[in-house]
């Protein structure tokens, strides 16, 4: 048996970096921000976000700088050699298959709590 599932809730760090391909798949990369349970004087834990199609527009539409969002998706790796050095190099990736917007209207002019989910 396998298992890789993450759940996270925070803020977003910065405004949607949206990818519009020939093919007609959307990719919308994010970074959260999430905060220990241990200590409010902790710095936050940053995440990178890969969320594709469907679920990428909603983000590109809904998803601010400093929005509240929930997300569940598995843990990956991207890997590449660093242009300047040839170095091999990675890093941590959440691809999402579940985001939750929650936050209130006044932390998203539009929002309004929504799930959506991959069947």
């Amino acid at each position: 048996m396998s298992l890789n599932v993450v759940t996270l809730v925070g803020r977003v760090g910065g405004d949607p970096d949206v990818k519009y391909f020939e093919s007609g798949s959307v990719v919308c990369n994010l970074t959260l921000a999430v905060n220990r349970r241990s200590s409010k004087n902790d710095q936050p834990d940053w995440f990178n976000l890969e969320i594709w199609d469907r679920k990428a527009e909603v983000a590109a539409d809904y998803v601010r700088k400093g929005s509240l969002i929930g997300v569940k998706g598995s843990l990956k790796f991207d890997y590449w050699q660093d242009r300047n050095t040839g170095a091999s190099r990675s890093k941590p990736v959440i691809r999402v298959y579940q985001l939750d917007l929650l936050g209130s209207k006044r932390d998203n002019e539009q929002a309004a709590t929504a799930s959506y989910e991959e069947f």
